[in-house]
């Protein structure tokens, strides 16, 4: 009996059971998916669940169910891609082929007591314990968020909604938020916080944290808690694979997202060095491709000369319950109709996944 080896039950690994199961799979063929979680967590709400506008059940989906789906839980220590061998603490799992969907974890950018002394929503463990630590604040407590990408964004507007008793600063490293895309965007965002009693500082450069004390640019201001939104690269266990990675760590891949020397392994979503942002969107993307590569193989067809492009439609954000932002297909979108739009998308992917 063969077995391929899902690592991470994130957006890819979902993707390609949805492909595969239940019926392309070859007979002789298992599935064992690892994770730390008994649960697919919903990674792009996990600022809700920090905030406390939603609850842990709102931001998981149970995994799929199968005869041929086996299920390990736990955190992997070391991947072995010569021996083809998977530790999972004590636990030893082979493989015939492997998908490596890990996600990623936050980069610091070595400024001291990053992270020592702020919290996380990378994993929804590390999301809990942010909202704990929130919910506990007294009134008028200040709540430094360190950086103002998507993820920045959400988590101080839904925070603000959360708690209107807060003192809540982003912090910039740009001119002004967002400053990749158009200018309409911006302004709106920017807007929606000036109304809203969000502090955005811009051109900030976080060179040093300590309790209760941030530095932006060498000037310490004190606050209560510090959340850390300012980049991310892939888990260590993968960052440190005997591959070529790029500088961030991200597995260099073919255009079939295999590791050249190691063509039985995939690699799916943030922990691959592609040529888009890291998202939910583009691992399912991902892994719409590799469940039709694998299933070519299975069944001894030749792979295309050229893989499709990976297209991007855009991204949604949320600004609170109600308002919203989005880029889609090169356009700006803003105010309810973003929200809805978002709004829908999550509906429609939870109803399709159970």
């Amino acid at each position: 009996m063969k077995n391929l080896v899902l690592l991470g039950g994130g957006y890819g690994n979902m993707r390609i059971l949805s492909h595969i199961l239940p019926d392309k799979l070859p007979e002789d063929y298992t599935i064992t998916l690892i994770d730390r979680m008994p649960y697919h967590g919903l990674k792009p709400e996990y600022y809700a669940l920090a905030a406390g506008t939603k609850s842990d059940k709102d931001v998981r989906l149970k995994f799929p169910e199968s005869e041929k789906l086996n299920i390990v839980y736990g955190d992997i220590s070391a991947i072995d891609l010569d021996e083809q061998i998977v530790s999972v603490g004590d636990t030893k799992v082979d493989y015939d082929e492997l998908v490596i969907g890990l996600g990623c974890e936050d980069k610091y950018h070595n400024v001291p007591g990053a992270e020592e002394y702020t919290y996380s929503i990378q994993t929804l463990a590390k999301s809990r314990k942010t909202y704990h630590t929130i919910s506990d604040l007294p009134t008028g407590s200040k709540v430094a968020i360190v950086g103002a990408g998507l993820s920045g964004i959400e988590l101080a507007s839904e925070l603000r909604e959360s708690r209107s008793d807060l003192d809540i600063r982003l912090y910039d490293r740009g001119e002004r938020i967002l400053a990749r895309f158009p200018e309409k965007l911006s302004h709106y965002i920017e807007k929606w916080f000036k109304k809203n009693n969000v502090t955005v500082i811009p051109n900030s450069n976080i060179n040093k944290v300590e309790p209760g004390v941030i530095y932006n640019h060498d000037e310490p201001e004190e606050v209560d808690i510090v959340v850390w939104t300012a980049g991310i690269h892939p888990v260590s266990v993968v960052r440190n694979l005997p591959v070529d990675v790029s500088k961030n760590g991200q597995v260099i891949v073919n255009q079939y997202h295999q590791i050249p020397t190691y063509q039985n392994v995939y690699v799916v979503g943030d922990c691959a060095n592609l040529p888009h942002a890291p998202s939910a969107q583009l691992a399912e993307i991902q892994g719409d491709q590799i469940a039709d590569v694998m299933t070519k193989q299975w069944k001894n067809e030749p792979l295309p000369d050229k893989m499709p492009e990976l297209k991007i439609q855009g991204f949604f954000g949320s600004l609170g319950d109600k308002k919203g932002f989005a880029y889609v297909l090169d356009r700006p979108l803003t105010g309810r109709i973003a929200s809805i739009m978002k709004s829908g998308i999550l509906w429609l992917y939870k109803y399709h996944n159970g």
